[in-house]
């Protein structure tokens, strides 16, 4: 078995979804396990070298996971030709110019989302990267989540006939880090800084209803900031400029209409963080991060609206858990392992940085359908 080893420029791994999901749960899982199996008699390695400005943190991690190579100078790491890949889990407010820089490079590209703060800016990316010749994608990370797994099985099986709508949930309480810190950064509750939920989580609608449901076609949204103060990591008072809720209606190719609520203001009444219902004329399925259950057409019960008695059903009892029927490993590292292949074997990629900028027109639109509060077109993108 030959090994081959790829150079990997992590920036923003002193982040929690950078360091948790990426470096460890991704690659230094991959590490782990012996490498990537290409299945060609070649072992993939990824090396990762840690990339940020802060030097202690940068070093504290690589201690504890025992990586040798680290820096707080990104021009240098970028101009190093055995970095092959560049990787971006920044702010968002950070990560256009460092893209940039990375394409001009050469690096092959991959990132979190969104991938820049405009439209434009994220259309300029996808063609920069496109004339560099190079491969990029985009972290879509909730395509390999094994709830939506199940639900693209059951898509692909036929089993809701035509659908007619998507339902989604999505949210916690945040606390507002007075008398319990909070769960998120504060620059999330700062538009100016780059934060609001809309900014966050409608890339992620985007492309879960993109890749599963159909291109969107139309938003209409209502955003609020229901908290209007909290409290930074140093326990001083701030007023909150960002939206940390938003109420979406998406109109979907082939009719179906989905409804999506995303806030940081809800306390969780669900089985999971974040659930969607789909309703099908065949039957109906409700899917989170990891479990899905369906109702049948055969098996749906016959209710009848009579406020004047309790309920007799036990609602949830009347559905059945789609089964694992498979190992589902973590979302981000079964995404790694794809680009991996990709930039390595030149195997398929769609989840490219057009893909991203999508996310991106979708979130810009969502902001402007809540200032304006109409219902917004969404055009195809060219580049």
């Amino acid at each position: 078995m030959t090994r081959r080893t790829v150079r990997i420029a992590m920036n923003g791994v002193t982040g929690r979804m950078g360091y948790r999901q990426h470096l460890v749960r991704s690659l230094l899982s991959l590490r782990e396990q012996g490498g990537l199996d290409l299945g060609d008699g070649t072992t993939l390695w990824p090396e990762p070298v840690l990339v940020g400005r802060r030097e202690h943190a940068l070093r504290a991690i690589a201690e504890q996971h025992g990586l040798e190579h680290w820096s707080t100078d990104l021009d240098a790491v970028l101009a190093d030709p055995s970095i092959e890949i560049y990787f971006d889990a920044q702010v968002t407010s950070a990560r256009e110019q460092a893209v940039r820089k990375a394409v001009a490079a050469g690096k092959h590209i991959y990132c979190e989302k969104p991938t820049a703060t405009t439209l434009e800016g994220a259309l300029e990316l996808a063609r920069l990267a496109d004339a560099a010749g190079i491969k990029h994608g985009v972290v879509q990370d909730k395509l390999f989540l094994p709830g939506l797994l199940k639900l693209r099985r059951l898509i692909e099986g036929g089993f809701f006939g035509r659908i007619l709508s998507v339902r989604g949930e999505f949210g916690y309480w945040v606390f507002e880090g007075d008398w319990q810190s909070a769960q998120r950064p504060s620059w999330n509750y700062r538009a100016e800084d780059g934060g609001g939920i809309v900014v966050d989580m409608f890339p992620h609608w985007e492309y879960v209803l993109h890749e599963l449901f159909g291109r969107v076609r139309s938003v209409q949204a209502l955003t609020a900031t229901h908290v209007p103060q909290r409290w930074d990591e140093q326990g001083k008072p701030y007023d909150a400029t960002a939206d940390d809720a938003a109420y979406g209606i998406f109109e979907l190719d082939g009719g179906a209409v989905a409804q999506i609520n995303s806030s940081w203001a809800v306390r969780v009444n669900r089985d999971e963080l974040v659930e969607f219902q789909v309703d099908g004329t065949h039957g109906s399925a409700v899917a989170g991060l990891r479990n899905c259950r369906v109702q049948h057409r055969s098996a749906t019960p016959k209710p009848v609206w009579n406020p004047d008695l309790p309920a007799t059903e036990a609602f949830r009892s009347q559905w059945q858990e789609v089964p694992d029927n498979g190992d589902f490993d973590n979302g981000f590292k079964a995404q790694w392992e794809l680009f991996l292949r990709h930039v390595v074997l030149d195997e398929p990629w769609r989840w490219d940085l057009a893909a991203g900028a999508r996310g991106v027109q979708l979130a810009e639109l969502g902001l402007r359908s809540a200032a304006e509060g109409r219902r917004i077109e969404v055009p195809e993108l060219s580049l």
